[in-house]
């Protein structure tokens, strides 16, 4: 579980979803996942010359350093050692001491520039499984390092958390669903996307003084005391996610049958749902 200042909105979630930082152990896990998916092809006692007669991954691996030192280092060949064990430190410490936004330029150039596809995809796979359990805000998407969470929808969940304190159900709801997401060690994006709605439903029972309706009887309500004005496709909009989490198949009642979801889903849900709880507590702000 998270630790009590993630829990309790004392670190940013900005700080917690890694954009622009990465910690140890996402660097240290991409570097594993580097290591066995293309230096394990190779043996220690290996040198340029031994490779002429060697298998073709050693081939593939000679080819590859050559790229890396002539596009990605930029360096002289004449420079480049002819023992594996000397360039495996120069890659590995570079690999250790550049930026975070270096790390994924380099494995990305790795996928492009390695020739053997097979192993550039379950590299990428390998990838794409660390970057999820370290809540890294980039996947591998068609071969590229794509940015999947941005500061807009981080700043949304912050705001609606900020806001929220004084909400005591909202507040609940909506750190729980962020706490479930956020989990490295067992993240429950079933229960979170649950607890984003909740959060939603909490905020309108408060706004409609009916603490025991459902989302859909508070939109509809709000809607006939003219209460809130709210545009008819967005109360529309939330009131089929209600349905949906709330269906025969859905989330908050098909606890045996576990639907297939993960980060995205989960993510998209709190980052509308904080989005809509902004929206009502401003709207609920200017009548009370």
């Amino acid at each position: 579980m998270k630790l009590f200042s993630h829990r309790y909105g004392y670190k940013p979630v900005k700080d917690v979803i890694q954009i622009k930082s990465m910690d140890d152990e996402l660097r240290i896990k991409l570097w594993n996942a580097f290591t066995l998916s293309y230096w394990d092809n190779i043996k220690y006692r290996w040198t340029f010359e031994s490779t002429k007669y060697g298998k073709n991954s050693e081939k593939c691996m000679v080819l590859l350093i050559k790229i890396l030192w002539h596009y990605y280092y930029k360096q002289p060949l004449d420079a480049l050692s002819d023992n594996w064990k000397s360039i495996y430190n120069e890659i590995r410490t570079s690999f250790f001491n550049c930026k975070c936004n270096e790390v994924y330029d380099f494995i990305e150039f790795i996928v492009k520039t390695h020739s053997d596809n097979n192993i550039n995809l379950k590299f990428m796979e390998f990838c794409n499984d660390i970057l999820e359990q370290e809540l890294s805000a980039y996947r591998f998407v068609g071969g590229k390092i794509t940015q999947i969470t941005s500061e807009t929808e981080i700043a949304e969940i912050e705001e609606a958390l900020e806001a929220s304190d004084s909400w005591r159900p909202v507040d609940i709801h909506l750190k729980t669903a962020l706490d479930l997401l956020l989990d490295r060690k067992s993240p429950d994006y079933r229960n979170s996307i649950k607890e984003s709605i909740s959060a939603v439903e909490a905020i309108c029972r408060i706004i409609t003084k009916n603490d025991k309706a459902t989302l859909g009887a508070c939109l509809k309500s709000m809607k006939k005391d003219n209460k809130i004005k709210i545009h008819p496709a967005l109360s529309d909009a939330f009131n089929k996610l209600y349905g949906y989490t709330s269906g025969a198949d859905g989330i908050r009642h098909a606890l045996s049958d576990e639907p297939d979801l993960d980060f995205e889903d989960a993510k998209f849900m709190i980052v509308s749902c904080s989005g809509f709880i902004n929206y009502l507590i401003s709207k609920s702000s200017k009548i009370n």
